[in-house]
């Protein structure tokens, strides 16, 4: 599965040297193919942040039906610094993606794409060291700001940072909270919220989102 690796025993230094070179690898157009089968990915912590746990559900596109679902423990070997996240997460990720029996057509991991400081979120991060088309689906704000969004389903509105379009506001429910949506790697932003749209049913979360998160808390089988 994997079409580029790196050694993830780095020092915090070494890590935002690595995002910086690797986010000059990430494609923000759309280069995919039909999607079929989308996949939620979510991190989860055992034993007061000792043990990772990394969730992978497979929903049928059409009807968001269960396909397939993955879990893999790691011990966690990189500390919590924001914006390194996806070197403490990514490594039992790839292991839970490396269980499936068929790989998804895309990725929503819950995070940042490049709606990141080096724009390289873990959607950036799980994309490009896969080489799968892989949408940041994140439930608060990293960088960049934004005007009011329009309160009904499917009103988005840009979220800039530095002059740069980063991702997108989407409100997914009238009356509740948005949702920050940054292209991880080889999809455009308007691309991806239509994805995320389609994949949201009544709830403020993708389905994609909502079943990885409990798999991932354990609360799911």
């Amino acid at each position: 599965m994997l079409v580029k690796t790196h050694s993830w025993n780095v020092s915090p230094q070494e890590a935002v040297a690595l995002q910086r070179r690797l986010a000059a690898q990430v494609i923000t157009e759309d280069r995919l193919d039909q999607i079929h089968s989308v996949a939620g990915v979510d991190v989860g912590f055992e034993e007061q942040g000792k043990i990772t746990r990394a969730a992978v559900v497979v929903l049928r596109l059409a009807d968001l039906s269960l396909v397939e679902q993955a879990v893999a423990r790691q011990p966690t070997r990189f500390p919590y610094i924001p914006g390194l996240l996806s070197f403490r997460e990514c490594p039992a990720v790839l292991a839970a993606l490396e269980k499936l029996t068929v790989m998804p057509d895309l990725l929503l991991c819950d995070g940042q794409g490049v709606a990141h400081p080096r724009r390289f979120g873990i959607a950036c991060h799980l994309g490009v060291l896969t080489d799968l088309p892989s949408i940041g689906v994140a439930k608060t704000r990293l960088v960049g700001q934004h005007g009011p969004v329009p309160d009904e389903r499917g009103g988005w509105i840009p979220l800039v940072d530095k002059g740069e379009t980063v991702g997108a506001v989407l409100r997914t429910r009238t009356g509740v909270n948005p949702i920050f949506i940054s292209v991880g790697h080889r999809i455009s932003l308007v691309t991806a919220l239509h994805y995320v749209m389609v994949c949201t049913t009544r709830y403020r979360l993708p389905e994609t989102t909502r079943a990885a998160d409990k798999l991932a808390s354990g609360s799911g089988k």
